[in-house]
């Protein structure tokens, strides 16, 4: 596997994931045998490589093209308009024309990102998107900021019924414990634009696992998603209308590490502009990411020591980055910490 503490140039996977694709019309309505079938695929992609995606998942598919139709507009401003609300060092919201830009030069990738404020679940206000968008993208994107409160919401509701199944999946006494604990967490909003791409020796950003819990992600049909399973990549081939879920850090810790955090990357290449956006959930920045006591007891160890969320996410931002071995660092790293 290519090494994950530099760019390099990728050679495309050959052969598709076949990760699966699992229609959920079956379990949102309440069908038994559907529903025992939904958790059988998911149980399978997470403890072989961390990813699935959903067909008939109950997000209105008119919101999904206005998200991606909302945002070209923004990247085809100015840069100096763009550069306005730049991405500032280790704030996750903002503009950025290089992920990562400010602390890791050597790791540059094709492509530009614009981060929304936080979505929290139990929010204050039910515009905080919005406002986001028109306090701090600019007026002319009041329309665009409601496309994307509404997209936030319906991917907040999505998410609570992949947790559901995926409590089923893990054969959980109650099958409401997920959606418990993250019922007031909150997400991030990531919107990624890929400019025409064919020089195969542009470099690619290091493959890596997301910190989070789950992300959602719109890849829309043009694609360059690949996913690291049994010693090889294969890439994700894009489904009409479906949405790519994918297991994080996080989750791999609160499964005691039964479901696997996804190891990825997005190959730089393409010969159309493009556009996907990537919904990462979270728990409560407070709460404590603990593997869950029923799965100790079946494991026989606890692998993963307890953390917070928001300690995590510092590690991320200021002391480390995210790759292909983050948790691991992170546990030695609160280790060492505990010894002081």
């Amino acid at each position: 596997m290519e090494s994950s503490t530099s760019s390099t140039t990728v050679i495309e996977a050959k052969e598709e994931l076949h990760e699966p694709l699992i229609d959920l019309e079956g379990f949102l309505k309440g069908d038994e045998a559907a529903t025992v079938n939904a958790a059988k695929l998911i149980r399978e992609a997470c403890t072989t490589h961390g990813l699935f995606q959903v067909i008939n998942h109950g997000v209105d598919p008119d919101i999904l093209n206005a998200t991606e139709v909302g945002l070209y507009p923004f990247f085809n401003l100015p840069m100096s308009r763009k550069v306005s609300i730049h991405k500032k060092v280790d704030e996750l919201r903002g503009y950025s024309n290089i992920a990562h830009a400010d602390r890791f030069s050597d790791m540059l990738t094709f492509k530009e990102m614009i981060n929304t404020l936080e979505y929290h679940f139990k929010g204050e206000t039910d515009s905080e998107v919005a406002d986001y968008f028109k306090n701090v993208v600019g007026d002319d994107f009041v329309e665009t900021g409601w496309v994307f409160q509404k997209f936030c919401e319906a991917m907040r509701n999505l998410s609570m019924k992949i947790f559901k199944l995926l409590a089923i999946s893990l054969d959980f006494e109650d099958t409401f414990n997920c959606e418990k604990y993250f019922e007031d967490g909150f997400a991030f909003l990531r919107s990624f634009y890929y400019p025409v791409c064919s020089d195969s020796s542009t470099s690619s950003p290091p493959p890596h696992c997301d910190p989070t819990s789950l992300t959602i992600l719109h890849q829309g049909q043009i694609s360059r998603l690949e996913v690291f399973s049994n010693e090889k990549w294969y890439y994700v081939k894009p489904q009409p209308g479906a949405l790519v879920i994918n297991i994080g850090d996080s989750l791999m810790a609160l499964t005691n590490g039964i479901y696997k955090s996804c190891l990825h990357r997005h190959v730089a290449i393409s010969d159309k502009n493009r556009i996907s956006f990537a919904y990462f959930i979270n728990p409560r920045k407070d709460k404590l990411v603990s593997p869950i006591e029923e799965l100790i007891t079946r494991e026989g160890s606890k692998k993963y020591s307890d953390f917070k969320w928001e300690d995590f996410s510092y590690f991320t931002q200021r002391i480390d980055r995210v790759d292909t071995t983050t948790i691991e660092r992170f546990m030695k790293f609160l280790a060492l910490s505990d010894t002081k």
